[in-house]
């Protein structure tokens, strides 16, 4: 019995490690999409980074994506910036794949 508890468990921490791997990554695209809208709606420095924060506690008004989506949206269109849906539904894909990569680069070092 216990070969299969201690598979039971490493299936579980995997889980939660896989888990956790996913929010940091979540979390990372938004400063990092934070970021690049605060530069297209010209906030630097602090502002910029208070405005990234903005964007990571965006995502937790719902699951998925679309909550961080509107608000970002929404103060594109506030700052009347040159930025059309499909390309921020794009900058938000390839985001997450480059704070992946940074999350998992951090795990190794």
């Amino acid at each position: 019995m216990s070969t299969f508890d201690d598979r039971e468990r490493a299936f579980e921490n995997k889980y939660a490690h896989d888990a956790e791997m996913q929010f940091k990554a979540g979390a990372r695209r938004n400063k990092l999409l934070g970021l690049w809208v605060a530069e297209i709606i010209g906030k630097s420095g602090d502002e910029a980074d208070a405005y990234a924060k903005e964007v990571v506690i965006a995502d937790f008004e719902e699951a998925g994506d679309e909550d961080v989506f509107r608000k970002v949206w929404a103060d594109l269109q506030a700052a009347n910036a040159p930025v059309d849906e499909a390309t921020l539904r794009q900058r938000m894909l390839s985001l997450m794949s480059e704070a992946k990569n940074q999350v998992m680069t951090e795990v190794k070092d």
